[in-house]
């Protein structure tokens, strides 16, 4: 059977859309599932699943948008393609932690096992050596990580009926706050973020643990705050990190210089194809937009994985972030109190024509960068 891809001309819409999200998902992360190909056709949100797998929904079919018969004929397409592609068929236990233990997932509402088998299936590249097979295999089946949050304001156990003041921790079971004894999380000692080493090995040696997180108000959404893990764990991890301090503080001063080095390839290569895209553009400001946007760490365009792999939309978007800060009042703009839609819209059109200059081209009815900043898969942060 000879295998097709998504660029086949003779396939249908539907199993273009299909093809696409499976081989996108199997390229990732060596494996794929139902629920990922779902998600890359954009008929079921990814905040959906997290809910789902929390117990904040009871059974993943509801969410799933479109027609029962494309939602079938969806996954039977995807089945088809994952056979042609020789992948191996495994099944994963969908489950989540609660007080008693682990409790299993439901996919849909009427728990058929046929459907509920389907959806567990996770299809794995034979690529991979059975050994990350094994790995794998072990990661996919671990239930989720408990999450304790630290409350932003007092709040009561739904169980035991204790107080739990402000900046306590607590865990939310079917939407309602527990206390860390009622949630069978307490003696556990809390271990901040910040050194991966203790954190990992912490985490591996504690039969309890959960991750501590707080919401952040003004970035609106939650940040990890630490770790809960058992106190002869700490103790252990704790050890093992003093043992091993010299060698492990060589290898990140070895993983630093490789990843200066890998920066400093992704600006040249910035350099270089911005400056080919706006031959207008001066130098010190093409080598200037391509450092400011290739900072590690820093969430621009320039850091997304379209920006890494240097797509030519991610770059027109931060050249064209670039002009806006630079090159408009902008900035005052903001300042000032104006909505930052109505700024951008104000200021597009000195934008525009600063682009079309530094191409060397009149003014486009739609130019690049307008049809770059309405892409879909590209997300401008600046």
């Amino acid at each position: 059977m000879e295998l097709r891809t998504k660029e086949d001309p003779s396939l249908t819409r539907l199993e273009q859309r299909v093809y696409r999200a499976a081989e996108a998902a199997l390229a990732r992360q060596h494996y794929v599932c139902a629920i990922d190909v779902l998600c890359g056709m954009g008929l079921l949100a990814s905040s959906a699943v997290d809910f789902w797998r929390k117990g904040r929904i009871d059974f993943l079919e509801g969410e799933i948008q479109g027609s029962l018969n494309k939602i079938s004929s969806s996954m039977a397409i995807f089945r088809r393609w994952a056979h042609e592609k020789g992948l191996k068929e495994s099944e994963t236990d969908y489950v989540r932690p609660a007080r008693s233990g682990t409790v299993p997932l439901q996919f849909s509402r009427s728990g058929d096992p046929q459907i509920e088998k389907s959806y567990r299936t996770h299809y794995i590249s034979p690529t991979l050596s059975e050994r990350k097979q094994q790995k794998l295999q072990e990661r996919l089946d671990k239930a989720p990580t408990p999450v304790v949050f630290l409350s932003l304001r007092d709040a009561q156990c739904s169980e035991c009926g204790a107080e739990i003041e402000r900046d306590s921790m607590l865990l939310m079971e079917a939407e309602q706050p527990l206390c860390l004894p009622c949630a069978r999380l307490d003696g556990l000692e809390f271990l901040p973020a910040g050194d991966t080493a203790l954190t990992r090995r912490a985490t591996k040696y504690s039969q309890r643990s959960a991750v501590v997180v707080r919401f952040n108000r003004s970035r609106k959404r939650y940040e990890r705050q630490g770790i809960l893990v058992e106190e002869t764990a700490l103790e252990k991890a704790e050890q093992e990190c003093v043992q091993d301090a010299d060698e492990r503080a060589a290898a990140r001063a070895q993983a630093a210089v490789q990843r200066a080095e890998q920066d400093r390839q992704l600006v040249a290569q910035m350099k270089k194809l911005i400056a080919e895209l706006f031959p207008g553009c001066p130098a010190g400001e093409v080598a200037a937009i391509a450092e400011h946007t290739a900072v590690r760490g820093s969430g621009r365009v320039g850091r997304s994985e379209a920006g890494r792999n240097l797509d030519e939309k991610a770059l027109i978007l931060a050249v064209g972030a670039a002009v806006r800060h630079n090159h408009t009042p902008y900035d005052e703009l903001l300042a000032s109190g104006v909505d930052r839609g109505d700024a951008r819209l104000q200021i597009a059109g000195k934008v525009e024509e600063i682009l079309a200059r530094w191409r060397k081209l009149q003014l486009p009815i739609k130019s690049s960068y307008s049809m770059a900043q309405k892409a879909p898969e590209i997300e401008s942060l600046a």
